[in-house]
């Protein structure tokens, strides 16, 4: 079985979610235009990415943006997967949505791994998630991560052997100096998982930082199926197989060849100290 998804690479404008909202429908409607049965959107895509203003701007989930993705999604008859910002109290989180044809809130991911070092400084803006989140749609099972995410290989492993995921959705606002690593990281979470990856990356500018785009389909061998630009608005669109999937996974049955004892935390003496070399 196959299923046609796309991932929405757009600029944002840092506090306005009317303008935000605006691109993101027009995306959308690109994406149903392309057939697809899925669109992805990237990092915290209402309110942009600068954390002065997600301290302004985020909301809980019944006001701001995520009723009118909800609207959007019942429009278009699309499942809609996106970054926003999310208000909890006196909490902000910096969250994944998941929104089916109907409109209706499937799941919520928070971001687990935030960006602590300057001059961004996550950490001192948003409360980390505390727990993995993966979702049934259609034949497949998605696990839901943000940009940082990607650096933090167990996050991955534990959705595609605690979860049975087979789908990876990566939100991001991944910036242009550590470009390669965005391209290598999503390829090897990938490749080691035998699962895809929907990259939704952001392009533009948010105070002065620019995004490095290059949003991509990569399929469970490693290949990419679709990508994006570095620095351009795109729509990439691409088709999960089940019969890919399959055959990867059966050709090179790594899950079943893991010595998970090898790898379990232990308490174990401390090795001998050195000599010189």
């Amino acid at each position: 079985m196959i299923v046609k998804i796309a991932a929405a690479q757009i600029a944002c404008i840092p506090g306005d979610v009317s303008a935000n909202l605006r691109k993101m429908r027009e995306f959308a409607g690109r994406a149903k235009e392309a057939r697809a049965e899925l669109v992805v959107f990237p990092e915290m895509a209402d309110t942009g990415y600068v954390m002065e203003v997600i301290r302004e701007k985020a909301t809980a989930w019944d006001k701001g943006a995520v009723p009118q993705l909800q609207q959007i999604a019942c429009d278009l008859s699309l499942t809609i997967i996106s970054g926003v910002s999310e208000r909890e109290g006196e909490l902000i989180y910096n969250s994944q949505a998941v929104i089916d044809r109907s409109g209706a809130i499937l799941a919520k991911y928070r971001k687990t791994h935030l960006f602590a070092p300057a001059p961004v400084e996550e950490d001192k803006f948003c409360a980390a998630g505390d727990c993995l989140t993966s979702i049934a749609l259609g034949p497949f099972r998605f696990g839901l991560t943000i940009c940082y995410d990607l650096r933090f290989p167990e996050i991955y492993r534990a959705l595609a052997t605690e979860e049975q995921t087979d789908v990876f959705v990566n939100s991001s606002a991944w910036p242009f100096p550590r470009l390669e690593h965005l391209r290598v990281l999503a390829t090897a979470r990938a490749i080691e998982n035998q699962s895809y990856v929907i990259l939704a990356n952001r392009v533009g500018r948010d105070d002065g930082a620019p995004f490095c785009g290059s949003s991509a389909v990569i399929d469970p061998y490693g290949i990419v199926v679709a990508a994006a630009s570095s620095d351009r608005e795109e729509l990439v669109v691409g088709d999960l197989s089940a019969e890919v999937l399959r055959a990867v996974r059966a050709k090179m049955p790594v899950f079943s060849h893991r010595r998970r004892s090898l790898y379990e935390i232990r308490n174990t003496p401390s090795a001998p100290p050195r000599g010189p070399l």
